[in-house]
């Protein structure tokens, strides 16, 4: 069973309960739902009944391409999450500087050279992978008591054979950063990939081969043994039902398409701001039900299923769209998860 998140009227984050209970607490007036991140939460609207919160520990599977998030208490696991990492930012940093490159060389304005930006400091693909795991765990600490985090501490492979060549890796200078960042929220314990295998293994556990799989057996099984080594109370998972995550991309500052249309024209590209919406933003469309905010063209709006980023329309009136939620994740359901309550 996936239990509801419950925070108080100043969202500081309470035990989570059960999905009957968060209904009539709704029906009764005690409380007020809402989203954060595609996990439906409840903002009691009196004071609660008690503030005794139990240990609830967060367990982190990283990964290249997908990444698995458990939050679990002694008693129960309240939600598995599968995340897609950010694997774009590499690609883009280099279609950047081709065309910045390139324009030096045509006769139009640009700016001056400057020094280069990023010696010292973390590498833009590197920064982008780990912030993203950073920003589910900041999610997670508003709606759940988060006491304790467990990550599996990921080594970097090394082709040199001298000891400071792991200080070269983006991968290690990036998990550093992030511990770092972790250790603001709450504590942290790293594990080696050698323990998780062992917990796995004493669980009676399997993982699939498949990477890309939307199973619990991919990823979170080991985010589920993570979170279990701390705070205990399980021999098998109880909840497998899987929420799935993947970030948008936004163009934030890529003022023109790459290529020129007919007659030389480079159509405006980019930026984060639909017709006063924030893109990525949910609405409520009186045909398309709740969906996301694309791009614009003449004055309309495009907008997105937000299970699959598929677009519905592109020719929507702003004024017919009734803003519900700033967002920049697309969330949908996995394995044999529930309905909301």
């Amino acid at each position: 069973m996936t239990f509801v998140p419950v925070v108080d009227s100043e969202h500081h984050p309470l035990m989570p309960t059960r999905p009957s209970r968060a209904r009539r607490w709704i029906k009764e007036g005690k409380a007020t739902p809402f989203w954060s991140k595609g996990v439906f939460c409840v903002r009691l609207n009196v004071e609660p009944s008690g503030r005794e919160t139990q240990e609830v520990a967060v367990g982190i599977d990283p990964g290249s391409k997908r990444e698995g998030f458990t939050v679990k208490s002694e008693a129960h696991t309240f939600i598995n999450i599968q995340s897609q990492a950010v694997d774009w930012v590499r690609d883009a940093v280099e279609v950047r500087r081709n065309m910045r490159r390139v324009r030096r060389y045509r006769n139009t304005p640009c700016r001056p050279p400057r020094w280069n930006r990023t010696i010292g400091q973390l590498p833009p693909s590197t920064r982008a992978r780990w912030q993203a795991k950073l920003r589910i765990v900041r999610g997670l600490t508003k709606c759940y008591p988060i006491t304790h985090i467990v990550v599996e501490d990921i080594k970097a492979r090394t082709k040199g054979k001298r000891k400071w060549d792991v200080s070269f890796s983006p991968l290690e200078v990036g998990k550093s950063w992030f511990y770092s960042e972790l250790g603001k929220l709450a504590p942290v314990d790293k594990k080696q990939g050698w323990e998780t295998h062992e917990l796995r293994l004493g669980a009676g556990l399997k993982k699939t081969g498949g990477k890309l799989d939307e199973v619990f057996s991919a990823h979170c099984v080991d985010s589920w043994v993570l979170a279990n080594s701390w705070v205990g109370g399980h021999t098998n998972p109880d909840n497998e039902e899987l929420l799935c995550m993947a970030p948008l991309r936004f163009h934030r500052r890529q003022l023109h398409v790459l290529q020129p249309a007919q007659g030389g024209i480079r159509k405006l590209y980019g930026g984060t701001r639909s017709l006063g919406f924030k893109r990525g933003s949910l609405v409520k469309h009186p045909k398309y039900g709740l969906v996301y905010v694309g791009g614009t063209a003449k004055q309309r709006i495009s907008l997105h299923r937000i299970a699959d980023g598929q677009r519905l329309a592109t020719n929507v009136k702003p004024s017919d769209c009734r803003f519900r939620a700033y967002n920049s994740w697309r969330t949908w359901k996995g394995a044999a998860f529930p309905p909301a309550p």
